[in-house]
């Protein structure tokens, strides 16, 4: 198995930056998801790494070679598009099949008739249809090898697309969104398919989405792009429980991170409401700062209990979970505590309730966005 490496790469376009000294290395047969909002450069650099686009500054490899002036077809690398980009006049193993025929068999051997005359031209069709048979049943389509695109789902076609990749056996796979022209239950059917597929094939890939929840549930690592600049490269937990930026913490999570703006004291603490949010802030009396916190980290309290006053706003029931949108007294701001049903059926709309944040799940962030320390010894909740 090789490692593929983007490192350093810039690419601009009539002067419009698109990326900017991006490193992503993922090792030998790691799973790494791109993710980021539209635009931020996710597929450009994808294209890079294909060989499809070539970098400004930087370079790309594959293990130990060095592959920034290769051709695409000599990289040993298959890409998956979000279009599938399948020939809607080939069957499904027809399809599959085209890259195995494009590397073993002569352009005179791939010729209709003449091609069947001549020597162990047989033979290696015979190969080829073996191992499309073998990749069709693995991604559970050998049913459906003589149907041609049109006649086959949405999904179905993903997963053809997925086996022209496959049935290559190559050094790297680069997926582009190749999920999100499918519809909700499917995608998420689809997801675990990929990632056992990647586990049973070890191969080294990038996957390239905008979907937050793709990324942290498929991938072993996350790149987090913004605006052309990786802003953190780290596992799903570590994105998810310690952003090192504010627009990571606020891209990633589902409802957002919530996030108030505060003032460091001078002994190094933060208030919130005129009570103690977090002390042991590694920033100079004055700076000013953002708090965030996640959903789920909040724990309401009655009226009459100590912590921060608020009032509720609107309740939506989601199944599992509900989220309770809250006011702070105030106008201090809006909050989202995400809460177990049981827990929410003594609430209602205008309910005043107190707020307190469990212990260690405060996050600071200074006025450029970057993470400050906090002394984990000093932090505490909101009920001092």
């Amino acid at each position: 198995m090789s490692g593929l490496a983007l490192r350093g790469i810039s690419k601009a376009y009539g002067g419009n930056h698109i990326l900017r000294d991006v490193t992503i290395e993922a090792k030998p047969g790691e799973f790494v998801a791109l993710v980021g909002p539209s635009g931020c450069g996710k597929t450009t650099l994808l294209r890079i790494a294909a060989g499809l686009d070539h970098p400004d500054r930087g370079s790309v490899w594959l293990g130990e070679r060095d592959m920034t002036a290769m051709r695409p077809s000599g990289r040993d690398i298959a890409m998956v598009f979000q279009s599938y980009a399948l020939y809607p006049h080939l069957t499904a193993g027809q399809n599959i099949a085209v890259p195995l025929a494009m590397r073993n068999l002569t352009v005179w051997q791939r010729l209709p008739w003449i091609g069947s005359l001549l020597p162990g031209q047989r033979e290696t069709r015979a190969e080829i249809q073996r191992c499309v048979f073998e990749t069709a049943r693995s991604l559970k389509i050998d049913h459906l090898l003589d149907r041609k695109p049109a006649q086959m789902s949405g999904g179905q076609r993903q997963r053809v697309a997925l086996g022209r990749a496959l049935v290559r056996s190559p050094a790297a796979f680069l997926m582009d969104e190749p999920l999100s022209n499918l519809d909700a239950s499917l995608r998420v059917h689809t997801r675990s398919e990929i990632v056992e597929l990647h586990r049973r094939a070890g191969v080294t890939t990038l996957y390239v989405t905008h979907d937050q929840a793709e990324a942290l549930s498929m991938a072993d690592r996350v790149a987090v792009m913004m605006g052309g600049r990786l802003l953190q490269f780290d596992t799903p937990e570590a994105i998810y429980g310690n952003p090192a930026h504010i627009e990571v913490a606020r891209f990633i999570g589902s409802p957002q991170i919530n996030l108030l703006a505060g003032e460091v004291d001078a002994a190094h603490g933060i208030r919130i409401g005129g009570r103690l949010f977090v002390e042991g802030v590694g920033a100079t009396p004055g700076t000013r700062v953002t708090i965030g916190f996640r959903p789920e980290a909040i724990k309401l309290g009655g009226s009459s209990q100590a912590g921060l006053g608020a009032s509720v706003k609107r309740i939506e029931f989601l199944g599992s979970e509900t989220l309770v949108f809250l006011e702070l007294a105030g106008g201090g701001g809006s909050l989202v505590a995400k809460l177990a049903p049981a827990e929410a059926t003594v609430l209602n709309p205008g309910q005043a309730v107190t707020i307190a944040v469990a212990s260690g799940e405060v996050l600071v962030f200074g006025s450029d966005g970057s993470r400050l320390p906090v002394a984990p010894a000093m932090r505490m909740a909101a009920n001092g």
